[in-house]
């Protein structure tokens, strides 16, 4: 369709008229030729506006942009792309969860004029993001967020923004982690009859570490404001944040930090704490009791492993409605442990690759030993290779002086793989432990686990304890993913704040994970390839997603997300 001008000549000269045509093909002819659709009349008595009222009329049949485009005819310029279809979801998650509700109602005082949150809002969004989508520092993250993403509501961002929400939100945690649980709990419909705790460490290239500080039980630090600590009934405690710990990254060169983490066995992280690096678990798992019992859950079956099994966490875990499900260390000697293992009986067939045999050696507790077969024959395979490597070093070593077997027996006790089979003579030979082989041959692929909940079946205490397995996959995801190391901070609160926004950033990829039953990598991926580009011209800018393809469909239907609009932003030129 075009504008077509005929000229016709009388006695004051040449006169052009202007027609609305289009062509259509004429096979009489074998061509095609104009056919006018509608008269505007002379060129020089052209009615503007009703040629005006004409295009605005056909151009409500377009989206705002396409008209824009139709109009700027061939001066349309396009000035940039940047991925968009990582934080369109993810925006919607966290508005679905309510999350930037919640930002507005915490925090807030309790007399006076209300804060206007709707920044910092946006700000912790974008913060959150980024752990999802392209981990980085704060100041690369403003930097991400104004030049390489689209996220709605904040088009800029200085860094010193980030750091002001990252204060607020440390002040403001635990407020916010019990409503965004509540939340996710009724979204979800969460089942939280087991949840799993476990802890992991993460490592700082510093070369000292903090300075030792006054801190409560909770390993928060005694400020000015709050009470002594004598008075507060807390035994303070002296201990730098970032310091040095038995590290669970092998790093026990640098300074550290503790975090703790509680999952549900769908694998949703609910709560994370951070502690100071120096901080043993087997107190840990009493304070984070104590943090959820106010979540007015029902009743809980604490599942951890092996380094909270101390008799007082288990008898704390008991108190009120609450069970453990808890890893027992089969090589501790204890009396129970003995009992546990030597007791004969069947053992039953379960799914994934498991046997279980329940043994009762206590009134209170229930024990179930765990056989896996295929673990069975790998602990034999590692075994055998440890044994064969130790009988070529102890190889001749009896011509050896006693100095020398001594300095090898020494090199051999830092390998503890290696220590276990080996056994000195007492003339100081070194030889292969037999009976230790057949003692480790009884052990192979077996696990125990101890449980106080009287209903439970062995079954159900085996398959709990299996789930534990989703703390660490989001362990691993969060420091391989979400990039939880390295940690671009020096004060305590900033550290803990970054924490929680990893935590964040782990809560939205699970929900996505498993309502689209894909991996994050995988739908990231497909969602990068979604972008909005910007185009200028003569009438103004307009802001367009690209079309949808179908896995981008498919993936946004399955996640209960409408499809974005084509059109984001448009804003014609001043006049």
């Amino acid at each position: 369709m075009y504008v077509k001008t005929t000229k016709r000549e009388n006695k004051s000269g040449t006169v052009r008229y202007l027609h609305l045509a289009h062509n259509e093909w004429d096979p009489v002819k074998g061509r095609a030729v104009p056919k006018v659709l509608f008269t505007f009349g002379r060129e020089d008595d052209l009615d503007r506006d009703a040629v005006r009222r004409l295009v605005a009329s056909l151009s409500r049949l377009l989206e705002p942009g396409e008209a824009l485009a139709s109009t700027a005819a061939g001066d349309l310029e396009f000035v940039s792309s940047v991925p968009f279809g990582g934080t369109y979801v993810l925006d919607h998650l966290w508005r679905r969860l309510r999350i930037d509700r919640i930002v507005g109602q915490v925090g807030q005082p309790k007399r006076g004029r209300r804060r206007d949150m709707s920044v910092t809002e946006r700000v912790l969004f974008s913060l959150v993001a980024n752990r999802a989508l392209a981990p980085s520092s704060k100041l690369a993250a403003a930097d991400w967020v104004t030049h390489d993403v689209h996220v709605e509501g904040l088009p800029a961002i200085e860094d010193d923004a980030c750091y002001r929400a990252m204060d607020w939100l440390h002040e403001v945690t635990d407020d916010l982690e019990k409503r965004v649980f509540d939340e996710v709990a009724n979204l979800l419909n969460l089942e939280v009859d087991l949840l799993f705790f476990d802890t992991t460490s993460t490592y700082f290239e510093l070369e000292e570490a903090d300075e030792p500080l006054a801190r409560d039980d909770k390993g928060r630090l005694l400020t000015d404001a709050r009470p002594p600590a004598e008075e507060d009934g807390e035994s303070a405690d002296q201990a730098g944040f970032r310091t040095f710990g038995k590290s669970k990254d092998s790093r026990d060169d640098l300074p550290q930090i503790v975090i703790g983490m509680a999952v549900t066995r769908d694998g949703i992280p609910v709560r994370v704490w951070s502690w100071p690096g120096n901080t043993g678990d087997q107190k840990l798992i009493r304070q984070v009791k104590d943090d959820m019992r106010d979540w007015t859950l029902s009743k809980i079956v604490w599942v951890t492993d092996r380094g909270f099994s101390s008799e007082r966490n288990r008898r704390y875990l008991r108190q009120g409605d609450n069970a453990y499900i808890v890893g027992e260390k089969l090589r501790s000697g204890s009396p129970e442990v003995k009992a546990a293992l030597s007791r004969q009986g069947r053992y039953g067939e379960i799914a994934q690759s498991m046997r279980v045999k329940e043994v009762r050696i206590s009134d209170t507790e229930r024990f179930v030993i765990c056989h896996n077969p295929e673990a069975a024959t790998r602990d034999q395979h590692i075994r055998e290779q440890l044994v064969a490597h130790l009988t070529a070093l102890i190889e001749d070593t009896d011509k050896l002086s006693d100095f020398k077997r001594g300095e090898l027996r020494g090199k051999i006790a830092d390998k503890p793989g290696l220590n276990r089979y080996l056994r000195t003579t007492p003339a100081g030979k070194l030889r292969i432990d037999t009976a230790k082989i057949k003692a480790e041959e009884n052990l192979d692929g077996k696990y125990l686990l101890r449980c106080s909940d009287p209903d439970l079946s062995a079954e159900d205490i085996a398959l709990g304890y299996k789930q534990l397995l989703e703390v660490e996959r989001g362990w691993r995801d969060m420091k391989q993913i979400i990039d939880l190391r390295p940690v671009y901070h020096r004060l305590e609160e900033r550290i803990r704040a970054h924490v929680v926004l990893c935590w964040l950033a782990l809560l939205l990829i699970r929900i996505i994970e498993t309502t689209a039953d894909a991996t994050w990598t995988t739908v990231r991926r497909e969602l990068d390839r979604l972008h909005l580009g910007t185009f200028t011209g003569p009438t103004g800018l307009f802001r367009q997603v690209t079309a949808l393809t179908k896995p981008q469909r498919d993936l946004l239907a399955k996640l209960n997300i409408p499809a974005p609009k084509q059109i984001i932003a448009l804003e014609p030129a001043p006049r």
